[in-house]
């Protein structure tokens, strides 16, 4: 993406929704801070309960669905934020804009983070936003990816400033799928993939305490499926542009296996949950 970072270890997105720990995650080793889902306006998401742990098999499941205050307020924070790390900003849509309007809402935020994000991730792959995944796919993602490009083009000229852009994807994806995806983000030159987001699987939980709850299941039950993703993602993309590999990251074995599969940079968020702060340091000290 043409970004150098003080190591490959990131923070995933959904932890610091709103951009207001990002020194204190600095301070724990991560390489770079990845701060949102943020939405143009401020919004309260799902009603609670909205997140369970699936304590049997190291997992999350959420539906939190993008509970944020809002773009402005995030900028502020990133703003006030002492890191010198990579801060990547990822964007997403209102639950209540129509999904036939969701471009726009990408388009405002990007308008105001471009100025304060070494990279942009934009999540069209969290389950808990009605439709959003539907995104994904055929014209309306060339529709998207054409929108965000010109628009990176645009304010790369006006600023004269380059900021990569990243698209993060969902582990349900047929092969097909997938194949489309990879096609899509070449043809349109986007900057880097972030693979995956959290899976609507309970293949892996079923008869576990909360595993019928509602919502996105990460951690330790999604490891190889978003492996299995990159893996594929790699020998569609052959080299053309980074892939960030990202779910059930619980171990420096886990993050070295999304490494070999094709990831250049990982995240870690429910292996943080569980494992702690220890866990980013022992990633970096052996991967």
């Amino acid at each position: 993406m043409g970004l150098h970072f003080k190591n490959p270890v990131g923070l995933a997105a959904g932890l610091d929704k709103n951009g207001e720990c990002i020194d204190a995650f600095g301070a724990m080793g991560f390489g770079f801070v990845e701060v949102g889902t943020v939405t143009p306006r401020p919004q309260d998401g799902n009603d609670k309960p909205r997140l369970f742990r699936v304590l049997p098999a190291e997992g999350i499941i959420n539906r939190m669905g993008f509970n944020n205050h809002g773009v402005d307020a995030l900028v502020e924070n990133v703003k006030k934020a002492k890191y010198e790390g990579i801060i990547g900003i990822n964007i997403g849509k209102n639950k209540d804009t129509p999904l036939e309007n969701g471009k726009d809402d990408y388009l405002i935020c990007m308008d105001k983070v471009y100025d304060h994000a070494g990279y942009i991730a934009v999540n069209i792959s969290s389950p808990n936003t009605p439709g959003l995944r539907s995104l994904q796919y055929g014209e309306a993602l060339d529709d998207l990816l054409s929108s965000l490009k010109e628009r990176q083009n645009k304010l790369a000229e006006e600023k004269g400033k380059y900021v990569p852009l990243a698209l993060k994807i969902a582990p349900d994806m047929t092969e097909d799928e997938l194949v489309q995806v990879a096609d899509s983000l070449v043809r349109h030159g986007i900057d880097g993939v972030i693979a995956t987001n959290t899976t609507l699987d309970r293949s892996l939980v079923e008869g576990m305490p909360h595993a019928h709850e509602a919502g996105g299941l990460s951690g330790r039950p999604v490891q190889n499926k978003s492996t299995e993703v990159i893996r594929r993602l790699n020998l569609e993309l052959n080299g053309k542009l980074p892939i960030i590999g990202v779910g059930g990251i619980d171990s420096v074995m886990a993050a070295k296996e999304k490494m070999m599969a094709g990831a250049e940079l990982v995240q870690v968020y429910s292996g943080f949950i569980y494992h702690g702060p220890r866990l980013v340091k022992d990633i970096v000290r052996n991967i």
